[in-house]
């Protein structure tokens, strides 16, 4: 590769670096959505019960979630460029072994290595160019980082239900192996070492371990809670071990000189305002589509493709805003950009949440539209806040800390919601299903189903089996409208949170601090950069 170092200037570096970061993104989101629309087919070639369907999806979040900080921090301490290096080689590993495998307890431990990939390099890109690009130029570099994040998205469901219908749903997963190949060479080969200086080569893996756990309780919690009761002995203590520990993260991390997240960085307005919106847009969007794809199946009765392909208006206006509203960032700070993107976000989820049994497609196009253009308008300015907020040299942590809020946002939102759907779809029923002659264990059996594909009961007479659907829809669509509210209290809350919390300017933090050896390393040789 050497022949064509010469096409690699200082002028351009940049730009090669953010080409590869972005191919390593489109890696990684795009997993995100390809294994949904496979799910039918794994189901029928592996044999895989619901749970362990639910186990290929969650495994990999919960992984994923948990290990986000520390990924960041690990590449400030060892090198941003060889922990994200690190992180795709897993991932692409653990593709292959992914693609391979023979039943569904392979396939989910594959996936659980895939998001322990996904931890170390999604902070890598994010930090790798905040380091590459000055704070000026920053709200563009991350526009066209987000751009790319939404096309993922956009092309998961298409590509994933063409390769899972024409070729096999393994091949969702070989598709990563020539990708993430190219993203290790382009990183060894245009991506320069950086790292935080101002602090050793130790790691602090008493954090590391009681935030692991700490996180990986209240993750599983969020997950199940629906399945197994938010009252149920599991739940409870799952929570009560993730408060206790969360308590014992915070004691100790004080008392340590490189702790796995500097508390100092929530000293800034900006990155306190970055974060609770980036864990609201989450909560917000996650929920709205996963019961939006659920809503598209089992009452507009699309199939999964088909449904995938509906929510491309979303993606494709994210995709063009995205970088867009990176530049408006530089020009006049994050704060409005922010502000109006969470307003129209709001405003959408309320449209969403006038839905009803006889609505269609084309009657909510425009919600999706509209939250297509508030997700665009936030997205790279939030990053770019809260990446301007710290100085380079924590951007490897503050990446980590920034996703891991997002990631746990979107998964409390699918919870919370997912609560109140049920609660009050159940609550619809009671009264719709009363005169059906149902046994309580039958009611309670079609409730259940309506967050798991379109209801039905066995054996019931073809009148009855009819008004049980339209029992079930108006069921679903009741419980969804209720979800969307609360969906936009918590969305017009960040648009507050957003317009007291973040400066209209920004902060920029990117003075250059040199290397320097430190205290607790012997001689101090663990400071020098990294070649």
């Amino acid at each position: 590769m050497s022949r064509y170092q010469h096409l690699i200037t200082d002028e351009n570096r940049k730009w090669w670096t953010l080409g590869a970061m972005c191919l390593a993104l489109f890696m990684v989101m795009l997993d995100n959505t390809v294994v949904n629309v496979a799910l039918p087919s794994i189901q029928r070639d592996l044999d895989t019960s619901i749970s362990g369907l639910e186990w290929i999806v969650n495994g990999y979040t919960l992984s994923f979630a948990v290990l986000l900080a520390v990924g960041g921090r690990i590449g400030d301490i060892f090198g941003r460029r060889r922990a994200f290096v690190f992180g795709v080689a897993v991932f692409t590993i653990s593709s292959a072994t992914a693609g391979f495998a023979p039943d569904d307890i392979s396939l989910v431990a594959s996936r659980v290595l895939q998001g322990i990939g996904a931890a170390f390099m999604m902070p890598g890109t994010l930090s790798i160019i905040t380091d590459a690009f000055p704070a000026s130029e920053r709200g563009k570099a991350i526009g066209t980082w987000a751009g790319v994040s939404a096309l993922a998205l956009a092309v998961g469901p298409v590509l994933g239900g063409f390769l899972t219908e024409h070729v096999s749903w393994r091949a969702i997963f070989y598709i990563n192996l020539p990708v993430g190949t190219l993203a290790v060479l382009a990183a060894l080969f245009v991506v320069r070492e950086s790292r935080d200086v101002t602090v050793g080569r130790k790691v602090d893996y008493l954090g590391v371990g009681i935030l692991t756990v700490s996180l990986t309780a209240l993750v599983l919690a969020l997950i199940e809670g629906n399945s197994w009761g938010w009252g149920s002995p599991a739940v409870v203590s799952l929570l009560a071990v993730s408060v206790v520990t969360l308590v014992g993260f915070v004691l100790a991390e004080n008392r340590v000189s490189a702790p796995i997240i500097e508390f100092g960085l929530f000293k800034s307005r900006n990155f306190i305002g970055a974060v609770i919106t980036a864990f609201i847009i989450s909560f917000a969007m996650m929920g709205v589509f996963f019961f939006l794809a659920l809503y598209m199946q089992n009452v507009l009765g699309y199939s999964a493709l088909e449904a995938g392909v509906r929510f491309l208006p979303t993606t494709l206006v994210i995709m063009a805003l995205s970088p867009l509203s990176g530049r408006l960032s530089d020009k006049i700070g994050p704060r409005i950009p922010i502000v109006a993107g969470m307003a129209m976000i709001t405003l959408s989820l309320y449209l969403f949440s006038r839905i009803e049994v006889g609505t269609t497609f084309v009657d909510i196009l425009p919600s999706f539209i509209i939250l297509g253009a508030g997700i665009g308008l936030t997205m790279s300015p939030m990053s770019t806040a809260a990446m301007n907020a710290v100085s380079k040299t924590k951007a490897g942590v503050a990446s980590g800390v920034l996703s891991m809020f997002r990631m746990v946002g979107g998964t409390f939102g699918v919870a919370a919601l997912g609560a109140l759907f049920q609660g009050e779809a159940k609550h619809r029923l009671a009264g719709t299903l009363g005169d059906q002659g149902l046994s309580p264990a039958q009611r309670s059996d079609f409730a259940h189903q309506l967050t798991g594909g379109a209801p039905h009961l066995d054996g019931v007479p073809a009148a009855q089996a009819a008004k049980l659907t339209a029992a079930g829809h108006d069921a679903f669509v009741y419980g969804l409208s209720h979800a969307m509210v609360l969906s936009v209290s918590v969305a017009l809350a960040g648009t507050l949170i957003a317009f007291l919390m973040i400066r209209q300017h920004g902060e920029s933090l990117d003075e250059e601090v040199e290397p320097a050896a430190h205290p607790t390393e012997r001689g101090g040789q663990g400071a020098a950069p990294v070649a």
